[in-house]
């Protein structure tokens, strides 16, 4: 073991310094006019909407009463702890972030709905329209919308909206990922309030509200669910859909089609199930995609989907091995934690989305694992359409919890984390790595991991199923990942089946990490300080977080403290290790049975600068012909 470089990662007593202002190109030359304009919801467009970010009133109080006078403007969505919002203020717990602006609807008609849409608000928000209450949503990853058609009436509309928000960030059970009040090391800035597109659009008093594809790759066929507003009237439903379409560079959006649609039907029913004539399949290489066109009424949508499946299957060995349409694929996986110098949580650009996805293709990655985060939509759209493949993390919560204890000494002491036996086996376990025990379930694991309080466990299940929801029908997506290190974790084996039940189609990592429970489909193992071997297991083997190599680059990183697991002193020592570690270390253990692997991490954050890319993304650490030899092994 390193030990020298495992010391080196406990955490730091002493208070960290302010952190150096950084930008990235796209905040640089921002316009606050013209903010994340792109449809926020690719896989549901509808023809008309209005984006509603920009310069918007706000206050921060130490009472819930509303504030006497506002503070200024905040530029919407970013959050106020952002350089990009122009007020750079941390909201506390205690405290109180209002938001306030009008809304101008015109040629309102009492046959339509106006519904506004709130992408994301962390964490806990409030909503008034005109001085009243309407809406309180807790979560702060998790979409949704209110419905205006109540305090409109026909012609011309101005409505006053306001927001009031409070933020509990760690010091709560509420999920919260990697923010923290006093940030250090591994843990970042906490951001608050609106940090995703506000947003509105005006349909039918019928109307669909959701769109689900149910694709099955082996029968060429795919189910359709239409989800629709209550209403007396059913009419048919008519869908379009066109043939398979890769992106081309240049090109925003599958929309409008060409060409006479491959499917031009119309239904009955809310469900059915269509033939695909000819069916392409997606893959990181071919990603296709198919346009469709569906109208319910006055109302039409535009979605799309893709033929793919994923699954677990043994070689001829006998090793178990994950698959993408039925053939084997070694996940060559980046750790993407999505903060930004200038936006936090909130990317300045859908260009610098973009940007970060096609970078870690350039790097030779075809996995990202969006680590204890929910991106935004287009995000995953940009996924579906560049053929990145996505493990995604569900949103860690929970209150207080030792680090050491979860993940200071489980590193320390075992190789390469607690391995825990399934009741059912009576395996010995593999190599010479010590022997734990199982983390203990109810009320001690609860007090172990910071969930002793019923409330924040069941917010976490329901967020959980939320999420799996909301992204579903996104092709990209391959795996579930409920738990991280133990961080809030419970009840795992209730909760893969009940991710299992909710989505039958993807695999679920159930612990990323260790206290491994025998449930989901991976052994899924973080080793940052051992040197790398074969794990034996009857799941997959997957090591999903492993390098963390270090090199801080002197204009570029926000502070002059540095965290990772191995420090290197110029781009030419970053190069060699990084080269050496993915195609001596780790390619020779493919054969025995390695089928993912998770490099940390694609961007350095605040003090740890184990990125690739330097945090304000001005710099990539590796060179193309070393970036080249990695796309050729693994890609």
């Amino acid at each position: 073991m390193k030990i020298k470089e495992m010391l080196k990662t406990l955490p730091k007593k002493e208070k960290r310094q302010p952190l150096t202002a950084l930008d990235t190109i796209w905040g640089e030359t921002l316009d606050p006019d013209h903010i994340l304009e792109e449809y926020p919801r690719p896989q549901m467009m509808r023809s008309q909407y209005v984006i509603l970010n920009g310069y918007w009133q706000y206050a921060i109080t130490a009472s819930g009463k509303y504030p006497k006078n506002f503070d200024g403007l905040i530029l919407v969505p970013f959050s106020p702890e952002s350089l990009l919002s122009g007020v750079g203020r941390q909201l506390q717990p205690d405290e109180y972030l209002w938001y306030e602006r009008t809304l101008h609807i015109t040629d309102y008609t009492a046959d339509s709905c106006c519904l506004l849409h709130f992408e994301a608000v962390d964490q806990c928000a409030h909503i008034y329209i005109n001085g009243h209450f309407v809406k309180k949503h807790v979560g702060g990853y998790l979409p949704f919308q209110v419905d205006l058609t109540p305090y409109l009436h026909p012609g011309s509309n101005d409505l006053c909206l306001t927001v009031r928000v409070q933020d509990f960030s760690d010091t709560s059970y509420h999920s919260r990922g990697k923010q923290k009040l006093a940030p250090s090391g591994m843990y970042y800035t906490a951001q608050s309030g609106i940090w995703q597109t506000v947003w509105m659009e005006t349909v039918p008093r019928q109307h669909m509200t959701g769109v689900d594809f149910e694709a099955d790759h082996d029968q060429r066929k795919v189910t359709v669910r239409i989800h629709e507003k209550d209403t007396d009237v059913s009419p048919v439903v008519h869908i379009k859909i066109w043939d398979a379409a890769i992106l081309s560079d240049g090109q925003k959006s599958l929309f409008p089609c060409d060409g006479k649609p491959v499917i031009d039907r119309e239904f009955g029913s809310r469900v059915f199930t269509l033939d695909i004539p000819s069916p392409k399949s997606w893959t990181p290489k071919t990603p296709y995609l198919y346009p469709a066109e569906i109208t319910l009424g006055k109302d039409t949508v535009y979605c799309y989907f893709a033929m793919r499946c994923f699954s677990v299957e043994k070689d001829g060995t006998g090793i178990p091995r994950i698959c993408l349409n039925h053939e084997d694929i070694f996940l060559n996986g980046v750790l993407d934690q999505g903060y930004w110098p200038d936006g936090l949580y909130t990317a300045p650009s859908d260009e610098a989305l973009r940007y970060d996805i096609d970078m870690a293709r350039k790097l030779g990655f075809n996995m990202i694992r969006k680590h204890a985060k929910i991106e935004c939509r287009r995000w995953y759209y940009h996924c579906d359409t560049m053929g990145m493949i996505v493990w995604q993390d569900m949103v860690n919560g929970g209150s207080a919890y030792s680090p050491t204890l979860l993940t200071y000494l489980p590193t320390f002491f075992c190789v390469p984390g607690p391995e825990l036996k399934k009741s059912r086996s009576k395996k010995p376990f593999s190599h010479d790595r010590p022997k734990t025990g199982r983390m203990p379930e109810g009320k001690l694991e609860y007090r172990i991991t910071g969930r002793t309080d019923p409330r924040g466990r069941r917010e976490f299940l329901r967020e959980v199923l939320a999420t799996v929801n909301l992204l579903k029908n996104s092709p990209s997506i391959m795996a579930w990942v409920p738990f991280n290190e133990g961080w809030g974790q419970f009840d795992t084996g209730r909760i893969t089946e009940q991710i299992r039940k909710s989505d039958p189609s993807r695999l679920i990592d159930s612990a990323s990490g260790w206290f491994d429970h025998g449930t989901g489909d991976f052994k899924s193992v973080h080793n940052y300080f051992y040197k790398l071997a074969p794990v034996k297991d009857d799941r997959v083997y997957v090591l999903s977080e492993y390098g963390g190599y270090v090199y801080h680059v002197a204009g570029h990183s926000a502070t002059d403290r540095t965290y990772g697991y191995r420090d290197f002193h110029s781009c030419s020592e970053l190069e060699n290790a990084f080269r050496r570690l993915l195609l001596h270390d780790l390619k020779p253990l493919i054969r025995k049975g390695l089928c993912g692997a998770v490099y940390t991490q694609l961007t350095d954050i605040e003090e740890e600068t184990n990125g690739l890319l330097t945090y304000d993304r001005r710099i990539c650490k590796i060179s193309s012909p070393i970036a080249e030899q990695i796309r050729k092994e693994y890609l």
